[in-house]
C-alpha cells in the first residue's frame, strides 16, 4: 500500500481528487446560495392551479423548505455524498435519474461537436500557419473571425432556414435515442452539432494557428531546416506535436464550455439535454434540478481538466504528473 501511494501517477490522482472535492464544495456552496436568492416561490410555482393552503404547506415541509437555510443546506449536502440530489418540485421525479437520462443527449451533442470542430480548426489552423501573410491565411483568419462573432442561436437558426425550410434535408428539432433509431439520432443530431463545431472550430482555429506559428519560431525547428529535413517531417515532427499541448488546452476548455452552455442551441433545436433541463428549471423555481445539474457540470468539468492534464504527459514526455 506504501508502494502504491508513492507511485506519481497515483499522488497525482490523490491531490486532484481532494483538489476537486473543494471546488465541488465551493460551487455547491454558490449555487445553494444563489439559487435561494431568487425571486419566486417555488412552492408555489410547482403547485399551479392545484394550490390550497394545506397542499402547499404539505409540499413546503416535504421539500424541506420550512428549516433555516443553514439546515437546508447541510441536509441537502448529507444527502447529496450517497448520490441522492433531491426530487424535483414539477413532477417529483429524483434528480439524479432526471440528469441521467438527459446526460447521454447532452455528452452525445458535445461530443460529435467538439470532432466537427477539430476536424475544422487543426487543418485550417496549420494551414492558415504554414502560409502566413498569404490569401489562404487571409481567407482563415476572416472565416474564423466570423465564426466567432456570429451567435450559435442565430446560426441555428440559418442551418434550421436551409436544410430544413428550404432543402427539407433534415428535421427542424427533436431527439431520438441512439439505441432505439440511430438513423433518427443521427439525423436529428446533425444540425445542433454542426452549430456547436462551427462556433467552436472557429474559436479554436485561431489558437491552432497561434500555436503553429509560435513553434514555428523556435530555435529547435530552424535548426531542422538548416539540417535539411523536409518541410513534411519538420511540420509533423517538430511543429505540430510540439503545439498540440496549447490545442489540447483550448480543446478540453471547448469541450467543458460545451457540455456546459450549451443551453440556446439545446432550446432551438428543442434537444433534451443538461442545457434545456436548466433553462426550465430556472423558469419553475426547480431548486433541486438546478443545484443538481449545476453540480454535474462542475463536476464533468474537473474530469475534462484531469483528462487533459494526463494527456499532457502522454503528448510530451517531458511533462510529468509529479
Amino acid at each position: 500500500m506504501t508502494g502504491l501511494l508513492a507511485h506519481p501517477i497515483t499522488r497525482f490522482l490523490a491531490r486532484r481528487l481532494a483538489y476537486s472535492a473543494v471546488v465541488l464544495l465551493g460551487v455547491l456552496i454558490v449555487s445553494f446560495a444563489l439559487v435561494h436568492l431568487v425571486s419566486g416561490d417555488p412552492v408555489r410555482i410547482a403547485l399551479g392551479t392545484r394550490y390550497t393552503p394545506q397542499a402547499y404547506e404539505a409540499l413546503r415541509s416535504a421539500s424541506g423548505l420550512d428549516r433555516p437555510i443553514v439546515g437546508q443546506f447541510f441536509g441537502y449536502l448529507g444527502s447529496a455524498l450517497t448520490g441522492d440530489l433531491g426530487v424535483s418540485f414539477r413532477n417529483g421525479d429524483p434528480v439524479t435519474e432526471i440528469l441521467l437520462e438527459r446526460l447521454p443527449a447532452t455528452v452525445s451533442l458535445a461530443g460529435v461537436g467538439i470532432v466537427i470542430a477539430l476536424l475544422i480548426a487543426i487543418p485550417a489552423g496549420i494551414w492558415s500557419a504554414l502560409h502566413e501573410g498569404r490569401l489562404s491565411d487571409a481567407i482563415v483568419r476572416v472565416g474564423s473571425q466570423f465564426g466567432v462573432s456570429i451567435p450559435d442561436f442565430w446560426m441555428g437558426i440559418l442551418l434550421i432556414a436551409l436544410f430544413s425550410s428550404t432543402l427539407h434535408w433534415l428535421p427542424t428539432s427533436g431527439y431520438r435515442p441512439l439505441v432505439e433509431d440511430p438513423i433518427g439520432w443521427l439525423r436529428h443530431l446533425v444540425l445542433p452539432a454542426v452549430t456547436i463545431g462551427l462556433v467552436a472550430g472557429a474559436i479554436m482555429t485561431r489558437y491552432v494557428r497561434s500555436a503553429v506559428l509560435e513553434v514555428a519560431a523556435m530555435g529547435y525547428v530552424r535548426t531542422a531546416r538548416s539540417k535539411g529535413l523536409s518541410p513534411r517531417v519538420i511540420t509533423l515532427r517538430h511543429t505540430v506535436r510540439n503545439a498540440l499541448i496549447p490545442v489540447l488546452t483550448i480543446t478540453g476548455i471547448q469541450l467543458a464550455t460545451i457540455l456546459s452552455g450549451v443551453i440556446v442551441v439545446e432550446v432551438v433545436f428543442a434537444w433534451p439535454g443538461l442545457g434545456r433541463l436548466v433553462y426550465n428549471a430556472v423558469a419553475a423555481r426547480d431548486y433541486a434540478v438546478i443545484q443538481g445539474t449545476v453540480l454535474l457540470i462542475a463536476a464533468l468539468f474537473l474530469l475534462i481538466n484531469l483528462i487533459v492534464d494526463v494527456l499532457y504527459a502522454v503528448v510530451d514526455p517531458r511533462i510529468r504528473l509529479s
